[in-house]
């Protein structure tokens, strides 16, 4: 997507010298437009743990580059052994999204192919840039399919705006270009379907404040920034015509999770007969889980939620202490939505309902991924 007119993905390697990954450091904005450039596993892991980097596909992507990098450091004896630990270490930096896990097994998986080392290396880099890509045509087809669903609400509202609420970040710098939960909304733009978009602020964090609300500025779609805990309110009031919410992990039977207070949109939602979509690739799926509440559900800083860090007026960045001292916090990252309450999932093979039968069917060859190369967590 676009900032100041120009063309960007959040992750790419440098045309010069692909041992130097590039990314976006989301920290920094949307008061600041920063490259950073990621050489080693370490640099990678802190990216990801300290959220330079953050979202679903990105956090896949970032991974999937990440064991390359990996590669490269690795020695020739005992390679195997090194990669394998690097996997686990990356699997650690974030124990809720399950795009990371898959980008590391997928990456080891592909180096299988070879058992030299420079071969593994170059195949590394191969298939961290095909995970890359793949998750912008993935992101790119969900827009597609989810465009029929802004298309049928404008037709039924005569052309007036299609009011949209989001949570958190699943745009563009979520993934690595279209986003999730954006990529339809940038379809109705570029089909002429006025779109209006409601941001949630998203706290602890701050991503809908601080990168939806600006991504969408880039994009000039039409937005409206609101507290969490307004959402409610201005669905009573009929002034949301849907719903769609991005996912850090979907459970193969159709429960989400995604970024805290996504559950209560869905209550009030389900509450008020407004439509609640969870637009997904499929390398969020988790094959190998039932139940959302099995998922293991990231506790960040206490600080997250006692300060507030940003600009004053005069353009200098602070920490503010929003709480007396002493104050105690408890800070988890996700919450689990059940499949009860979600209308459809939009994935880049198409629309289902979030049951079992229907994503097995979509994507019959499921199966396969339940082989792990090393063990999970779980």
């Amino acid at each position: 997507m676009r900032f100041n007119g120009i063309h960007y993905r959040t992750i790419w390697p440098d045309p010069q010298d692909n041992r130097q990954i590039r990314i976006i450091d989301q920290r920094q904005l949307p008061h600041e437009f920063v490259v950073e450039t990621l050489t080693t596993l370490e640099e990678t892991i802190i990216a990801i743990r300290e959220m330079h980097v953050r979202g679903a596909g990105l956090i896949g992507a970032t991974a999937g580059f990440g064991m390359y990098l990996a590669a490269l450091a690795a020695p020739s004896d005992g390679f195997s052994e090194f990669m394998t630990a690097a996997g686990q270490r990356l699997d650690a930096s974030r124990p809720t999204a399950r795009n990371l896990l898959w980008a590391v097994e997928r990456v080891l998986q592909a180096m299988t192919q070879s058992a030299e080392p420079e071969e593994q290396r170059r195949i590394a880099f191969a298939t961290a840039c095909a995970i890359a890509d793949e998750d912008a045509d993935f992101c790119r087809r969900i827009g597609e399919h989810g465009l029929a669903i802004i298309k049928e609400i404008s037709r039924r509202k005569n052309g007036a705006p299609v009011n949209i609420l989001t949570h958190c970040n699943a745009g563009w710098l979520a993934f690595v270009d279209y986003g999730s939960a954006t990529a339809p909304i940038y379809a109705a733009r570029d089909a002429g379907i006025p779109v209006h978009v409601w941001v949630d602020e998203t706290r602890p964090w701050n991503q809908g404040t601080k990168l939806t609300a600006w991504e969408l500025q880039q994009e000039n779609i039409p937005n409206t920034l609101i507290c969490d805990n307004t959402g409610g309110h201005i669905m009573q009031q009929s002034m949301v015509d849907m719903v769609i919410v991005g996912t850090d992990r979907t459970t193969h039977t159709g429960d989400v999770v995604n970024k805290i207070g996504t559950y209560l949109k869905a209550l009030a939602a389900y509450d008020n007969n407004i439509p609640f979509y969870v637009a997904l690739p499929s390398s969020t799926f988790d094959w190998r889980l039932d139940k959302g509440h099995d998922v293991p559900i990231e506790q960040r800083e206490e600080e997250e939620i006692t300060t507030l860090s940003g600009k004053d007026t005069d353009g200098k960045t602070r920490t503010l202490v929003l709480a007396a001292k002493g104050t105690r916090a408890l800070n988890y990252s996700f919450d689990v939505t059940p499949a009860r309450l979600i209308t459809g999932l939009i994935t880049e093979r198409g629309i289902i309902k979030p049951e079992k039968e229907a994503i097995h069917r979509l994507f019959p060859e499921a199966g396969q991924h339940q082989d792990v190369i090393f063990q999970d967590r779980l």
